[in-house]
């Protein structure tokens, strides 16, 4: 069954009351339907504003019963790797065993400056991704691993979250090595759903399972002006895709229309997909994807 999720918006960081306003929308989500919340994750970011990503979700946590909470994504190797164990382990035990953990290693987009003011070079940020992945599983079941000869646990342990890796090439590459599912960026749905043969094809010679795919689209649901849609576009295409990209890649039009999209994301393979509403209004964006989940 495709899980159909929203993005919660960047603008709780400027809000008058930034715990209540996500615990508010954190509700809104689960009260429509939706089945699971996504937050992104930049120690500096040059886009906008972001509160700490595990602290967004450990409220959104506190106000929900069920709707799941995952990272979109959070960039691993920006944290020491124990910290990152302790924080998943810990949102997991807060939460019911709720995340779903997207990875990541960042981008130009966002800019550098999160990785010097850590004191890392980001150049090297996919080694260290990947040398933090081959203990994290351990360290979040609070299984001993072993730093510098010597053995450490943390605890109390947790349930390991579903993986997720986004980007391009290489995180198909991390769904093939570590396990999970591949988030693909915003992009042309369809553009994205053609690379699922050759994936299944890389999986086979493998001897892997078949990573599940996330489709990620903006959302302009409803009465939204064209200039709304244009603009949304427009910022979409910013992200390193064509316009003509960009402009398939947000659902326009009624709950049935999107219900539709939803439904043929389905059959083509998708397993989540995650709204991205840049205009529209937040609360209004996420009843109409509600209902549109529901329909299909």
């Amino acid at each position: 069954m495709l899980e159909v999720g929203i993005a919660l918006g960047y603008g709780h960081a400027d809000a008058e009351h930034p715990g209540e306003a996500l615990a508010r929308d954190a509700r809104h989500a689960e009260a429509a339907g939706l089945g699971s919340l996504w937050t992104g994750d930049q120690l500096v970011s040059a886009v906008a504003p972001m509160l700490d990503s595990t602290l967004v979700l450990a409220t959104a946590a506190a106000a929900t019963e069920r709707i799941r909470l995952g990272f979109a994504v959070m960039v691993l190797s920006q944290r020491p790797v124990a910290w990152a164990a302790k924080q998943i382990a810990g949102l997991q035990q807060l939460s019911g065993g709720r995340v779903q953990l997207g990875i990541g290693v960042g981008d130009e987009k966002h800019g550098w400056e999160g990785f010097r003011a850590a004191g890392l070079d980001h150049r090297t940020r996919g080694r260290r991704t990947d040398d933090a992945l081959a203990v994290l599983p351990d360290l979040v079941r609070g299984k001993p691993c072993v730093f510098d000869g010597e053995p450490v646990r943390l605890s109390p342990g947790a349930p390991m979250p579903p993986l997720l890796f986004g980007g391009r090439a290489p995180a198909v590459r991390r769904c093939l090595r570590f396990g999970g599912d591949w988030m693909a960026g915003i992009d042309a749905p369809s553009a994205v759903l053609a690379a699922l043969p050759g994936i299944a094809e890389a999986a086979g010679r493998a001897g892997v399972p078949t990573p599940g795919v996330v489709i990620t689209v903006g959302l302009a649901l409803g009465d939204v002006p064209a200039d709304d849609v244009d603009r949304q576009v427009r910022i979409i295409a910013g992200h390193g895709v064509s316009e003509a990209a960009a402009r398939a890649a947000v659902l326009t039009g009624g709950a049935e229309d999107a219900a539709e999209a939803l439904a043929s994301f389905a059959a083509a393979g998708a397993t989540r997909v995650v709204g991205v509403p840049f205009t529209g209004g937040w609360h209004r964006q996420a009843e109409l994807l509600g209902e549109a989940a529901a329909l299909s």
